[in-house]
């Protein structure tokens, strides 16, 4: 039996979790109650909402969604593809009320947002986007397709690049500069954070349609990369929608992220890279640096480890240790212990991984640390009967 989904109630309910997350009320029935008191208060006065279409309700001081019932001016604004101007004092409003539907296929015929750049500006692009986790899960093609639409946006001292409350117009990755993170609380504005020469910022107001929701100051002169909100949601958000879509019950398979609620493994999901590896192609190698581990997603991972004893080590052997299967995972002792690579990683056949990086695993898996730190001891049991001593793999 199908279920209809009834118009609207996906919006609804997202907006409700987006401030759950935000704001962590400890009592959320107290705070659902509230929520959606306000949002039928703010419904009942229609014409002011109509006044000011796109704007969420301001909820214990902080901005909330409203539901969605599509921006007036959003055909002609995504069908042209002009470049947005580089600057901040011609902006876009009222986009809050958009929404995006992930099954839609793209046009491609269709002409893209491109500001041309010199090759020593689309160098410094690529330094200052290769860390960026929202680009990591975008294929070459697309993530090229970024490149072309950013452009380049100087700040002076002082300057706001956005302001608390604004409707969202642009995503911003920082080439260099330092910028102030204020968020008004009781009509006072407090510094919560900094960004310090790398990062990025302004994303949440275009992925979820709510507004900004603290305003970055620049404490220096500095230099960004912006990307039009059009092409952020045609590339970023439809693809992680669709992205969610594909691995939602894959990684609900994971034993791991069993211990996760629904909310943080979608935001593993959003994160997530994926490499494919041929037969008996090294995925990992003892003795380096991690900075990622992987989930296999398909095919079967063969773990070798070097034995201790000096005629192996002369000879170069290798010693399997373990297999790993669909919906298992490895590399991750190397991010608990702080330590290199304690084996190596070798594809049997055709292998199709899913990869966290450690930035994202430090932030999103810090709950799963306890179950990875006991696996340590089931390791240690492997390495005794294959070697005949004990190896700590914690030293």
């Amino acid at each position: 039996m199908s279920i209809e989904i009834p118009a609207g109630l996906t919006e609804l309910l997202q907006g409700y979790t987006v401030e759950v997350l935000r704001q962590r009320p400890p009592d959320l029935v107290d705070f659902a109650v509230r929520y959606f008191t306000r949002l039928r208060d703010a419904a009942a006065g229609g014409a002011a909402a109509k006044a000011a279409p796109g704007r969420g309700v301001v909820f214990d001081g902080e901005p909330m969604q409203t539901e969605s019932n599509g921006d007036e001016d959003e055909e002609d604004d995504d069908s042209d593809f002009e470049p947005p101007p580089p600057s901040r004092f011609n902006r876009r409003v009222s986009v809050c009320a958009e929404t995006i539907n992930p099954d839609e296929e793209e046009d491609d015929s269709e002409p893209r947002v491109v500001h041309p750049k010199t090759d020593e500006q689309r160098c410094r692009l690529q330094e200052a986007c290769k860390d960026i986790l929202l680009f990591k899960t975008l294929d070459q093609e697309q993530f090229s397709e970024v490149l072309d639409a950013m452009f380049e946006l100087r700040v002076q001292p002082d300057e706001h690049v956005i302001d608390q409350g604004d409707d969202g117009d642009n995503f911003y990755v920082i080439e260099r500069g330092v910028y102030d993170i204020v968020v008004q609380r009781d009509s006072v504005g407090c510094c919560v954070g900094h960004y310090d020469n790398k990062g990025s910022f302004g994303e949440l107001a275009l992925m979820y349609n709510t507004p900004r929701a603290a305003t970055i100051i620049a404490k220096q002169e500095g230099a960004l990369w912006g990307l039009d909100r059009a092409t952020f949601r045609r590339l970023i958000v439809k693809n992680n929608a669709k992205k969610r879509r594909m691995y939602e019950t894959f990684i609900e398979s994971v034993p791991l992220l069993k211990t996760l609620e629904l909310s943080e493994r979608m935001k593993i999901v959003d994160v997530l890279g994926v490499k494919s590896f041929q037969d008996g192609e090294r995925i990992i190698m003892q003795g380096d640096q991690a900075d990622c581990f992987y989930i296999v997603e398909s095919g079967e991972v063969k773990i070798m480890m070097k034995s201790k004893t000096k005629s192996d080590l002369q000879d170069n052997v290798e010693v399997e240790i373990t297999r790993c299967p669909r919906g298992q995972y490895f590399g991750e002792l190397a991010l608990v212990t702080n330590k290199p690579r304690a084996a190596s990683a070798y594809a049997i056949g055709y292998v199709k991984c899913l990869v966290i990086d450690i930035q994202a695993f430090e932030r999103l898996l810090g709950s799963c640390k306890e179950i990875m730190k006991r696996n340590i001891a089931h390791y240690e049991e492997q390495l005794v009967a294959l070697f005949g001593s004990s190896m700590d793999l914690r030293d």
